[in-house]
């Protein structure tokens, strides 16, 4: 039986993981069909996140790093707490168009960071680095510390990037 949760919280991790990974790095290096770093950085100024080069960085490794060690289930905790907090970020973009995402919405981002943030509370399993260094940065205080660390972080990016996007819309 526990093989068989093992094995699913495999799956989760590689898909999860991959996806945050592939997403990453198409903003840091511009693979898989991304606009790369500068263009990156051009759209996160537009959307309000200042100053651009910085916030794409950030997006970018929060995502490719954060999904690289949720796939090798290495310091689950941090990496699924650093991926949901990249997450809460693309959250606010997409809010305004509603749940949806063929409509715009933020239901991708949101689905993605919940099983970033679910699997650094569950674990990785049997199947992962974290188990192999006897979960070492796999601990409660770790879990602790990364989601108040990556709320924090999130909190004040949305909280600047709603004041930029408010000096911006023309006054009446």
């Amino acid at each position: 039986m526990h093989h068989r949760k093992d094995l699913g919280l495999l799956a989760l991790r590689l898909g999860v993981g991959g996806v945050l990974f592939a997403h990453g790095t198409q903003k840091l290096f511009g693979w898989f069909g991304g606009d790369g770093l500068d263009r990156t950085a051009g759209a996160m100024e537009a959307m309000g996140f200042r100053p651009g080069r910085i916030s794409a960085s950030a997006a970018g490794l929060g995502e490719a790093g954060g999904g690289l060690l949720l796939a090798l289930g290495f310091a689950t905790p941090a990496a699924g707490a650093a991926a949901a907090g990249t997450m809460a970020g693309a959250v606010s973009v997409h809010a305004p168009a509603g749940f949806f995402a063929q409509a715009g919405g933020y239901e991708y981002p949101a689905l993605v960071g919940c099983s970033a943030a679910a699997l650094a509370i569950s674990g990785p399993g049997r199947y992962s680095l974290d188990h192999l260094s006897r979960h070492v940065l796999d601990r409660p205080w770790v879990i602790a510390t990364a989601f108040t660390t990556s709320a924090l972080a999130a909190a004040v990016v949305i909280k600047r990037r709603i004041a930029v996007t408010s000096e911006q819309e023309p006054s009446e």
